[in-house]
């Protein structure tokens, strides 16, 4: 049997990989780095995967007061998650730019972009953090967050990797290679998002019958 932790830990890693895509922002951290050396860049890479953790570490540990503050039940959070995340995979599926022409102009003029816009809205966007808060509500035992915690942390690993190896992949790849491993991805996350959906769905109309009962 596999032990909690380590389960939560896989599993929060393949929920966020896939809907934060940090792949399909390589080529808009290479764009805005372009101008700096190395060194400079690992640096922003760094500070990226830092700020990635403490935005999903920070909408993991306060889901439950949050949704408990305003009495929204589980079901409702896993139907909306379901739907932020099938907003953002469609976008992904569509090849939907994911920084506006605005947003990527003044990002260019920026001299640190390691939080805004990279780390937010880029990568733990909204489907990150809807991805994140429905994590939070599985959990039950200290295992189980230790285990999502963790999962984070490499994660944001994973991410620091992508933006520092990004170039020579980007050169490799193409942008149309990257383009494709998103749209690929992007549909995986549809799928995710219409089972998050049917399972809130489900739970929601059991609660409302057990109500009238």
């Amino acid at each position: 049997m596999v032990h909690p932790t380590f389960s939560f830990l896989l599993g929060t890693l393949a929920a966020l990989f896939p809907i934060a895509d940090p792949i399909g922002a390589i080529p808009i951290f290479c764009t805005l780095t372009a101008k700096h050396p190395p060194k400079y860049r690992r640096q922003q890479a760094k500070q990226v995967a830092l700020n990635v953790f403490a935005v999903l570490v920070t909408f993991f540990l306060g889901g439950k007061l949050v949704l408990g503050f305003f009495g929204i039940s589980l079901a409702v959070v896993r139907i909306a998650g379901g739907l932020i995340v099938a907003h953002t995979a469609w976008q992904m599926v569509t090849s939907h730019q994911r920084l506006t022409l605005q947003e990527h102009a003044e990002a260019i003029d920026k001299e640190d972009i390691t939080f805004t816009p990279m780390a937010v809205p880029l990568i733990s966007g909204p489907g990150a953090i809807g991805v994140t808060m429905t994590l939070s509500t599985r959990c039950q035992h200290w295992e189980e967050y230790l285990g999502c915690l963790l999962g984070i942390g490499l994660f944001s690993g994973v991410v620091y990797l992508c933006l520092v190896l990004g170039q020579p992949l980007l050169q490799k790849w193409g942008k149309t290679g990257v383009g494709a491993l998103t749209r690929i991805l992007g549909f995986l996350i549809l799928a995710i998002a219409v089972q998050l959906i049917a399972e809130g769905s489900l739970e929601f109309v059991r609660a409302n019958l057990d109500q009238t009962r």
